[in-house]
């Protein structure tokens, strides 16, 4: 019986051992969105063993109420976040509130997780919501594009948009046979207004005689009103309307397909929708998304304002992919004109009241 014992005791011990060795390797669980690492067996032993291991950086993102596929402001944030993806490994989530009021809560609720690195903000709107909730929690890393939080842990990106419009409404004049565009936006507020400024000021400097049609949708998500708009446009002599508009831009772009005009779209290239776009005015969310989240995953990121223009090639203008051809005279002149203003030579506009004055002087 004492021998029996014996041998029963040793197996137990070598199957212990056995099971020991193969518990102790267990692998993380492989993971999409989400995936964080932490069933991984060893606890902070394992982390410091094996740092190539380690969960990676968590993105949140709150996009504007146009939601994706608008083409345009959201859809170029998107592809930013998907670079930050490809390229530095990172994982994300995201929302599309359909309403302003819906903004705090979700940041809040991102904040509240503490599992994300960085919480981006798309669009100007979401204001109110990321000065609120950043104050509350005071660790947690902001990114707001197009508006301004004065806090510690808010990086605030702005553009200089109206530089980028003066060179398509120069564009679009020497375009225009009727000597006529318009202007639709989503809303009357400054910052829109900052892209009419400099659009009409653009057109007007190109040519004195260019009008301007304007109106607003008074939303970024309703593509009827835009098509609307620009058919009346298009009906009362334009030939090219510029749409700042979010999603209710897409309307402007039937139209013009409906009408066999042109449109100037923002925030996007050409290519997007090549037949109806002679042109666009580029804002580089997707390299502020992804220079913010490179940063943070380097641990190099900071607060504070980020004011970008055609000097820091955050804006501009395209016509590449465009089936609309444009006269290389027209783009050498509006070439000349974004040397200028990168140099300082013109201080294009940013507000209504100034475009006057600004063309009194030149």
């Amino acid at each position: 019986m004492r021998n029996k014992g014996w041998l029963l005791a040793a197996c137990l011990v070598l199957l212990m051992s056995i099971v020991a060795a193969c518990g102790g390797g267990a692998a993380e669980p492989a993971g999409g969105s989400g995936a964080s690492g932490a069933g991984t067996a060893g606890g902070e032993a394992a982390a410091e063993e094996a740092p190539a291991d380690a969960a990676p950086a968590k993105i949140a993102v709150v996009f504007a109420t146009g939601g994706l596929g608008d083409k345009s402001f959201n859809d170029n944030g998107y592809a930013g976040i998907e670079r930050a993806k490809a390229e530095l490994g990172i994982e994300y989530d995201y929302v599309e509130p359909q309403e302003i009021s819906e903004f705090e809560t979700h940041h809040r609720e991102f904040a509240k997780a503490g599992e994300y690195a960085l919480i981006v903000g798309i669009g100007f709107d979401q204001v109110d919501a990321i000065g609120k909730v950043a104050a509350e929690f005071p660790d947690q890393k902001f990114l707001l594009i197009d508006s301004v939080v004065e806090a510690p842990n808010v990086a605030s990106a702005i553009f200089k948009a109206h530089e980028g419009a003066f060179l398509a409404g120069a564009l679009s004049a020497k375009k225009s046979e009727t000597k006529k565009i318009g202007f639709v936006g989503g809303m009357d507020i400054p910052l829109i207004n900052a892209f009419l400024a400099g659009y009409e000021a653009g057109a007007k400097f190109a040519e004195p005689s260019t009008e301007v049609l304007v109106n607003y949708v008074g939303a970024w998500n309703d593509p009827n009103t835009g098509k609307e708009m620009a058919v009346s446009m298009y009906d009362g002599g334009a030939d090219i309307v510029y749409a700042a508009a979010g999603g209710s831009g897409l309307g402007v772009f039937t139209a013009a397909g409906e009408k066999g005009k042109w449109a100037v779209g923002a925030d996007m290239v050409p290519s997007q929708m090549p037949d109806v776009l002679s042109s666009t005015t580029v804002k580089r969310v997707d390299n502020v998304v992804f220079d913010n989240v490179k940063a943070v995953v380097e641990g190099t990121w900071s607060g504070g304002l980020q004011d970008l223009g055609l000097k820091e090639e955050a804006v501009g203008y395209s016509v590449e992919g465009s089936n609309i051809e444009t006269a290389q005279e027209a783009i050498d002149f509006v070439e000349d004109l974004k040397a200028k203003i990168i140099a300082g030579e013109i201080v294009v506009p940013s507000a209504l009241d100034q475009v006057e004055p600004f063309l009194a002087g030149q």
